[in-house]
This record gives structure tokens, sequence and C-alpha cells, in this order.
């Protein structure tokens, strides 16, 4: 997809851009998204011309030529058989540019692609999905060690503290300030933590309260609030954390994006 996405506006050579020969090309992506890629590029250029015609009051003449066509003919022919009527009157009635596509890959203004989830993901799993990020993250941390930073050391210490404190809130156990080793620390608090967030998102319990007896006086909090509380502060003592790693030169984590982990 990102090849097709970067070769939108001049001839694809997908056999040196893949490194594969045309017909493997062919067959692999005929076969995973239900066309070949030729195809594919035609049906993605026509429905970014076919959006170009609704946004725009381009003339039908430059909105062809710029999809790869010809000329006024070659472009009406082909829009025509893709939307059943030319493109003149077509953009007088519609307002939808997407064509069935067997790949679900569509033009996406203004000039990207678009490919639709094989299955719906509910809020609640995408909460659940960024808790997990940020124990994992965590945990990649504190593999780095603390660098002989005291800042380091300090925010390493709250992270991993953060999950203690905050499962036995929600445990309803008294809490006890440890010090000592992160790694058995965490192992033991990253997955308590998230076994309590999945059990409260599974069952729909975000709203409910909880009093956390390890406050003086104790409070009483949302889980959902709780779950927030976590991810802000934690996210920004797991960047400054970032900061200073990439000062002592280890950078392979590099912001700690959850874009791509939360993705998969």
């Amino acid at each position: 997809m990102e090849v097709l996405a970067e070769t939108l506006d001049v001839p694809p050579r997908y056999s040196e851009r893949l490194h594969l020969s045309r017909f493997h090309i062919d067959r692999i992506v005929s076969a995973t998204a239900g066309e070949p890629p030729a195809a594919l590029r035609r049906r993605v250029l026509l429905e970014r011309a076919a959006h170009r015609l609704l946004t725009t009051a381009d003339e039908v003449l430059e909105v062809g030529l710029a999809a790869g066509y010809s000329s006024h003919e070659a472009f009406t022919r082909a829009f025509r058989r893709a939307y059943g009527e030319a493109p003149s009157s077509w953009r007088r009635r519609s307002s939808s540019f997407e064509l069935a596509a067997p790949s679900r890959v569509h033009f996406h203004p203004p000039g990207s692609l678009r490919l639709r989830a094989a299955r719906e993901v509910s809020p609640m799993e995408l909460m659940t999905k960024m808790v997990e990020h940020h124990v994992w993250l965590v945990g990649e941390l504190v593999d780095r060690g603390d660098r002989g930073n005291p800042e380091l050391e300090a925010l390493l210490e709250r992270l991993v503290s953060q999950l203690e404190m905050w499962t036995a809130a929600v445990q309803g156990r008294d809490y006890a300030e440890q010090h000592g080793d992160l790694h058995p620390r965490l192992d033991a608090a990253g997955p308590a933590f998230l076994s309590e967030v999945r059990s409260v998102v599974d069952q729909g319990r975000l709203d409910e309260t909880f009093v956390d007896a390890t406050c003086d006086p104790p409070e009483v909090f949302t889980y959902g609030g709780m779950i927030a509380h976590v991810l802000t502060f934690g996210a920004f003592r797991r960047t400054r954390a970032l900061e200073l790693l990439d000062e002592a030169g280890v950078t392979d984590l590099g912001w700690g994006d959850p874009m791509r982990y939360v993705a998969t």
C-alpha cells in the first residue's frame, strides 16, 4: 500500500521497487487484495478524480488528465464504466466517490489511501491497548536502566510504584512503599495492574467508584478516572525518561509513540 500511495502520480515500476517479477507481484496482490495492482491503482485514481469533481469546479478534462487519461473521451468512457454515467452529470447528483472494492482500499482525501479495518475495534479495546502499551514501555525503560542519572532513576521508580500503588488501591489493600530492584517489582505490578484494567473494561465498570484507602484521608475515584490518571501522568514521565536516555545515547525506543503498538 505504501508503494501504491507513493506512485499514484507517476508510472509505477513495482518490479524495481519490490524486487519481484511482474508475475509474482500481480499474483500476490490479486490474492491478498482481490484485484491486480494496475486495476487497484486505476480505481483509486478514478476515486480521486471523482472526489475532485465533487469538491472543486475544475473542468472535466483537467480532472481526467490528472487521473492519467490522455483525453476527455478516454476519461469519460472509464468514468462511465465505473460510476454508471458521465462525469459532468454524475458530479451534479452524487455525494460519495467510493467504488466497490474487494481490497477495501479507497482514496482518502487529500492525497492518501484508506484501508478499512478487518474488524471493528471498540473504544474499550483501544483503552486496554493503551494501558498495555504503557506497561510494556515502562518495562523497556526499566530494562535500559538508570544510566547513573538520578533524575532517570527517580522517574523509573515513580513509574513502577504508580502501578504498585494503584493496583493496591483497586484491590482494597494497604500499600507499603517499596524499594529495590525494579525488575521483579514490575514483573509483579505490571500484570496485576493490567488484569484489573481488563476486568473493569470487560465488565463495563469504568464509571463505577472505589475507595482509595492508600490516600490519607481515603478518597473516592472512578476506575475510568484512575486509568486516565495513570496514562496521562505516566506519559509525561515516560517522555522525560526517553529524553534522558536519548541524551545518554540510547535511542532505540524513539519517543515511545503508541501509534504502531496500538494498531497491531
